[in-house]
């Protein structure tokens, strides 16, 4: 009798050829050259000529039929536990411990299958989060890499307080106190919620909802541990003092104005805009999201295409994040497919948002020894496209094949059989 089944392979070795390179770095393809992966990782990037003598013994040649190569997407903004007001967000909201965990192993999976390899997660319900991290990452189930905040912190009565996913603060120590709490559960880094937002109902965008001793507190706590700190936030006013903290990372950036951009740039504080948040009639109508949050949320699209357009402007780092689930079916393409697609819409370069959605988010992960580029020594985490996303990001929807260690989990035209 033959043993039990191991787990899901995390890890292959392989030697692709015939292909063109977009390392997540360099602004256009490289032509004429190989990738040779060991055990997961990329262990050289050679001539062509010259790929048919390198590799482990074991590693099989994967011809890719001069189609493009580019690190996997890294998505900054995700929530595998998301519930918005409405039926579809209080299906998930109900779903008891064990069905919450198969539900975010699913969303984990299809995540994967869309093209993103590593993900940063929120906020999520249940602590799961952290169990799905080394269920992944031990082959038990497919997903992206996991980078996760755990539960964001809130006041009471603030930006997300009446879900499992936010934990409420009140005063300086307790805002300590819940950043500790999380790194202690093995949080990568901390999310505050500084102020309203769109799925609020008591709320508005431009409500400031923490103190300033609140948000010291919090960016001291988790600097001291070596965490960084990003924040749900709108109004320029609120990021203005969270940035004069030290805040790292601003999330949706609804009115921001020139100044505030201008200091988010000498303070080296990167944004997600998630602007398809803000364009999401079809998905919010999937969801069955009610009138006043939709109003308020399309409401406020042409003011967030402004902030964004003075960010690129005062020359703000922006990362890729979609908030909407990654593989969502969202006007004709995938959600963080129609976010890079806004983002170029909205005045960044395409080449910069191949980037935006590579190397700058993995730089902000503190991770690009491991991923974000592909270069020796990292992650074979890679996606596959016949046309050039350097070019048009809308090349990325024709993705054909998602690699992650070396491990092909996608294969549209059987490259790999």
């Amino acid at each position: 009798m033959s043993g039990a089944p191991g787990h899901l392979p995390t890890s292959a070795s392989v030697v692709l050829t015939n292909l063109r390179l977009i390392d997540g770095v360099e602004p256009r393809p490289q032509d004429g050259l190989a990738i040779v992966v060991e055990d997961g990782v990329i262990a050289a990037i050679v001539r062509e000529a010259e790929a048919s003598a390198l590799g482990a013994a074991s590693a099989r040649h994967l011809d890719l039929g001069g189609a493009h190569v580019m690190p996997g997407l890294i998505n900054m903004h995700t929530h595998f536990s998301l519930s918005l007001p409405g039926p579809g967000g209080d299906a998930v909201s109900a779903l008891n411990p064990h069905e919450l965990a198969l539900h975010m192993a699913d969303t984990a999976r299809r995540t994967l299958l869309s093209g993103v390899t590593t993900v940063r997660c929120v906020a999520e319900k249940g602590g799961a989060d952290f169990a799905l991290r080394t269920a992944i990452a031990d082959g038990k189930v497919p997903g992206p890499r996991i980078f996760t905040a755990g539960k964001a912190l809130c006041c009471t009565g603030g930006h997300g307080h009446d879900s499992d996913d936010t934990i409420e603060c009140d005063g300086a120590d307790a805002f300590a106190r819940g950043v500790r709490s999380q790194i202690k559960l093995g949080a990568d880094l901390i999310k505050l919620m500084i102020s309203g937002g769109i799925a609020g109902e008591h709320e508005e965008i431009t409500t400031a909802q923490l103190s300033r001793a609140e948000m010291a507190a919090a960016i001291e706590t988790a600097h001291a541990w070596g965490r960084r700190v990003t924040a749900h936030a709108g109004p320029s006013a609120v990021i203005a003092e969270a940035v004069e903290l030290g805040l790292d990372c601003v999330e949706h950036g609804y009115e921001l104005t020139p100044e505030v951009s201008r200091l988010m740039a000498e303070r080296g504080t990167a944004l997600v805009p998630t602007l398809v948040v803000t364009r999401a009639q079809a998905f919010f109508d999937d969801l069955g999201v009610p009138r006043w949050m939709q109003e308020r949320s399309l409401g406020a699209g042409a003011r967030h295409l402004q902030s964004f357009a003075y960010a690129l402007e005062a020359g703000v780092e922006v990362l890729l994040g979609s908030d909407m689930p990654p593989y969502w079916d969202f006007e004709g393409t995938t959600a963080v497919v129609r976010e890079l697609e806004h983002m170029q819409a909205g005045g960044l370069a395409a080449s910069a948002a191949v980037v935006a959605a590579t190397s700058a988010p993995a730089r902000w992960l503190g991770a690009d020894d491991t991923v974000g580029v592909l270069a020796p020594g990292r992650f074979a985490d890679l996606v596959v496209t016949p046309s050039d996303p350097t070019a048009d990001v809308s090349a990325l929807r024709g993705i054909d094949l998602v690699m992650k260690g070396g491990v092909v989990v996608r294969d549209d035209l059987g490259r790999a059989r």
